[in-house]
């Protein structure tokens, strides 16, 4: 069995490809996972992955449109998702999350 790092870089990189076009579709399976739960479990969501895209295009040099980038990542354009997906915050999930913006602050 190999560790990761011993990989060549060219496996690594379609290895982590493969494992996030997974994760992609592992979340567009459980559209119920609210992007607040991600953000206030993981402190990432589906937007932050878009962004992330659109950060990496720059740093190769290439420009990518983040509604693009959402596109892509929501497998639909944002504003459809949002219509049937994204529901309406509870106050206990807008507490859960600012309390956890707040530790990751050093406000707690």
């Amino acid at each position: 069995m190999s560790d990761f790092n011993e990989f060549d870089q060219a496996t690594r990189t379609e290895l982590e490809a493969t494992a996030f076009r997974r994760l992609l579709s592992h979340l567009d399976d459980n559209k119920d996972v609210q992007n607040i739960d991600l953000m206030i479990l993981a402190d990432f969501c589906r937007n932050c992955l878009s962004k992330w895209l659109v950060s990496a295009a720059e740093e190769r040099g290439e420009r990518l449109d983040y509604e693009a980038a959402r596109e892509y990542v929501y497998k639909m354009p944002y504003s459809e998702w949002k219509a049937h997906y994204q529901g309406t915050a509870t106050p206990e999930q807008l507490a859960a999350l600012d309390a956890r913006q707040a530790k990751k602050s050093g406000q707690e």
